[in-house]
């Protein structure tokens, strides 16, 4: 690889690290052809785009756009090294377990993870990371919430409401059946 394409390799890197928020670092070094393949289509089934690249590379290129902010991910960056970019924080990681699930293996293992600005070090970390929930999610959650109050009140409204006309009702019904006489006589005052 002569230095234009390493070049060419750098500027792309750039151009997906400032695209995506969330990236994965994952060590897919003993995987097989075919299992690579497998993980690939996972990927792309679900909106994730997969890379592979030299890890100075990847260093040069997170170096470029920001040395400190990516401070965390250099140390990750050994072995054989297959980028993960994704707009969903939660997809990579949920991609890794259940490819895991099928091959019965520990393999693609991750080592690490930028979310958001944050940094999660570590294959350990990979549980915590499929328990992320998505901006739709926490919005929705947000919404629920927002709207649980709101349904009690009406509710309690409506059901008032309800009562009162149940009420009026009954007093009408009552006032029809025996109504007031104007020539009934005065009660005697003792």
């Amino acid at each position: 690889m002569n230095k234009q394409e390493k070049n060419e390799v750098i500027e792309l890197l750039k151009g997906k690290f400032s695209q995506y928020n969330n990236f994965y670092v994952t060590d897919t070094e003993s995987l097989t052809v075919a299992q690579v393949g497998k993980l690939r289509r996972a990927c792309f089934d679900k909106q994730v785009e997969m890379r592979v690249a030299k890890n100075t590379l990847i260093k040069k290129a997170l170096e470029s756009l920001d040395s400190t902010k990516y401070e965390g991910v250099y140390e990750s960056l050994h072995k054989v090294t297959a980028l993960l970019f994704s707009e969903n924080p939660k997809e990579p990681a949920l991609i890794i377990s259940s490819f895991r699930k099928e091959s019965n293996g520990q393999k693609p293992e991750l080592k690490a993870a930028f979310i958001n600005g944050d940094v999660y070090s570590g294959d350990e970390s990979l549980k915590s990371l499929t328990q992320i929930k998505t901006k739709n999610e926490l919005i929705g959650e947000v919404i629920g919430l927002l709207q649980s109050p709101a349904k009690r009140v009406l509710a309690a409204l409506l059901h008032h409401h309800e009562k009162q006309a149940a009420g009026g009702e009954t007093a009408a019904a009552e006032t029809t059946e025996a109504p007031a006489t104007p020539d009934a006589p005065a009660a005697p005052e003792a």
